[in-house]
């Protein structure tokens, strides 16, 4: 129902029950996309939903307005059921310029829905982007719905009275996008009023002109007639518990807090600003009531060296960066492999190499992990595959590391750090009790019967060398990236010694004990068996489910332990007949695969800053399928 002037009238809206859909939110970077999408992801979260999201960003802080390079986007995927990916395709984009409608018009599939800001498409908004006339008038949009709404202009008139400039009211119109969008899918809004005006605290103008934005696009929805259709996604039957969106960083975060208090001991993280790892220093600057100190370096160097020395000292030392940061980070991982020491080096990857695209996802650093510093310098190396995952995964981590006395490489990326999931908060009884013992007293007794502390005399299970915190009486010891003398740690540059002190520091991280890798074949009836790794996972899984759906057979394996790998991996691959190894590289762990298990794994790569889609790879198993000739097993 609605008033419009004097007359009254009855406006009846709809409602369509959908099971999933995907929203694209579009402009450009200045137009607070990235937070738009987000408020509606947490409402989403909090209804109940399903859900998996995408932002996608420019690199600059402020890129160019009204440009195509400055384009900035947030796609968000939710349903009433198990969901694993972003999205292959939008049914709905806002693009509030030109700029975001060009960019990611040729996404969309026919019939999707299209709302645009009109007060955008300007003469020279539309020049600047290459439209030779415009697109909401020539016909081109005749394949979509389209919903040409002044969001600009109902904004502005929505806030005539707050007493805000113009410029300072017109920032508000992505809220008016928000609501009415809320209103469309029937989200809740009562989250976002509240995040506003504790975001604004401090200008509650500015906080309740973007709520007025809010409340006005609902109701735009609401009383307008060009939407005459609202939609609904009921809950998910998700696992009882009490549930939270959560970004992949921000799990990180949380999943190294939980490793410090679960080992009891405080945290150090030293690290140098980089995108896409920034969040983590961030988010754990802020909370030093758990004893986790926080030290922003003066460059990478500084900030490994720093949370290695932490370690020496007793503490859960942390170095987050990006593949750039790894390199600069490599000689200080091999001396915290000389040293034998727990060190976490979390690497957010990104686009590379060098700079390459700071804002854009890829995983293309597993060699530089494997291999990337002087020596044989053998690490770790695990790799988390949801957002939501990441958190469990920095435990693991953080138990392999204090085990067995060594630096792990956690390998995340740009679409698991930025993308959100809901995750259930685990109790505290459900999380492992990390061990971090240390040496008090001498180790070893000589021939004369005199006891002795030897910094390198190993547990004979784990090979661990024991922890001795500086100023422990009688436990003074000699640390240095010269090589040591078995036992007792002196220097040494015996061929026999070294030779032997490389190849225990090699049998310690092949000792590890890792997870069997689980092997997804419900029927046994697969040829074929796909291999992923980190956040190739949500792609790889909704595409076999596309393939099986249809009738075809495929078994799926995913690694999250990389080094070393799962002790059955070598016979799960030989019981295949085509071994499929999607990766965001040109074939790194594909090249693993072959040269460890001797195994003919076939690659199909993608670097183009973006993750596989489902459709993209379910694709590539219908024709491996057809290569095989199985009949019925063929689309």
């Amino acid at each position: 129902m609605a008033f419009q002037g004097s007359s009254f009238v009855a406006l009846v809206t709809r409602t369509q029950r959908l099971d999933r859909v995907v929203i694209r939110f579009a402009g450009d970077s200045g137009d607070g996309m990235q937070l738009t999408g987000d408020r509606f992801a947490s409402e989403t979260s909090a209804f109940g939903n399903d859900l998996s999201t995408l932002p996608n960003f420019p690199a600059e802080i402020r890129a160019p307005a009204g440009t195509l390079p400055g384009v900035s986007s947030f796609q968000l995927h939710f349903a009433d059921h198990d969901i694993l990916t972003p999205g292959d395709a939008p049914n709905v984009l806002v693009a509030m310029n030109p700029a975001a409608l060009k960019a990611n018009l040729a996404d969309l599939p026919r019939g999707a829905e299209i709302i645009v800001n009109t007060d955008e498409f300007t003469k020279r908004a539309l020049t600047k982007v290459g439209y030779p006339a415009d697109p909401l008038t020539d016909g081109s949009l005749e394949a979509y719905h389209l919903h040409k709404v002044p969001l600009t202009t109902l904004t502005l008139e929505a806030l005539r009275d707050s007493g805000l400039s113009r410029k300072d009211a017109e920032r508000s119109k992505n809220m008016f996008a928000l609501g009415l969008l809320s209103w469309m899918y029937h989200r809740p809004t009562h989250g976002t009023e509240n995040f506003l005006r504790h975001k604004f605290a401090e200008k509650p103008d500015i906080a309740e002109a973007n709520i007025a934005a809010l409340r006005a696009g609902w109701n735009f929805g609401e009383t307008t007639e060009d939407f005459a259709v609202s939609y609904e996604i009921s809950p998910a039957a998700l696992p009882a518990g009490t549930y939270r969106n959560i970004t992949g960083n921000l799990a990180l975060s949380y999943g190294l807090l939980a490793a410090a208090q679960r080992s009891g001991l405080s945290l150090f993280l030293g690290s140098y600003p980089i995108t896409p790892a920034s969040d983590i220093l961030h988010e754990l600057s802020k909370h030093k009531n758990f004893g986790i100190r926080t030290f922003q370096a003066e460059d990478e160097i500084a900030g490994i060296g720093a949370a290695l020395g932490a370690g020496f000292g007793g503490a859960l030392g942390v170095t987050t960066t990006s593949g750039p940061g790894v390199a600069l980070k490599s000689e200080t991982i091999g001396l915290a492999v000389s040293l034998e020491l727990p060190l976490l080096v979390i690497n957010i990857q990104r686009g590379g190499p060098s700079t390459g695209l700071p804002t854009k996802t890829e995983q293309a650093d597993l060699l530089q992990a494997m291999f990337g510093r002087n020596g044989e310098a053998p690490v770790p190396i695990v790799a988390p595959a949801t957002p939501a995952e990441c958190f469990s995964m920095a435990l693991e981590a953080a138990q392999i590391a204090l085990t067995y006395r060594t630096p792990v490489l956690l390998l995340s990326d740009g679409y698991l750090a930025n993308g959100s999931e809901p995750w259930r908060i685990p109790d505290i009884d459900e999380l492992p009790h990390l061990t971090a013992e240390f040496a008090t007293e001498p180790n070893h007794t000589l021939d004369d019967g005199s006891e002795v502390f030897q910094p390198y005399k190993r547990d004979p299970q784990t090979l661990a060398r024991p922890w001795a915190v500086p100023g422990t009486p009688g436990l003074e010891h000699r640390i240095g990236g010269i090589e040591k003398q078995d036992g007792t740690g002196n220097i040494s540059y015996d061929p026999a010694n070294h030779d032997f002190m490389v190849r225990t520091r090699q049998a310690k991280i092949d000792g590890i004990t890792v997870p069997n890798i689980e092997v997804d074949d419900p029927t046994g009836q697969a040829s074929i068996l796909v291999v992923g790794w980190g956040s190739t996972y949500g792609p790889i899984t909704a595409a076999v489910r596309q393939v099986r759906a249809d009738g075809g057979h495929v078994a799926k394996a995913h690694l999250r332990h990389l080094n070393p790998f799962p002790a059955n991996l070598g016979a799960v691959l030989a019981g295949y007949t085509k071994v499929i190894v999607p990766e965001m590289n040109l074939g790194q762990l594909a090249l693993l695969l072959r040269a460890k298990y001797l195994v003919d794994a076939q690659s199909y790569n993608q670097v183009r800053g973006m993750p596989f889609t489902a459709t993209q790879l379910a694709d590539v198993l219908w024709a491996t399928i057809g290569t095989l000739g199985e009949g019925d097993n063929a689309r």
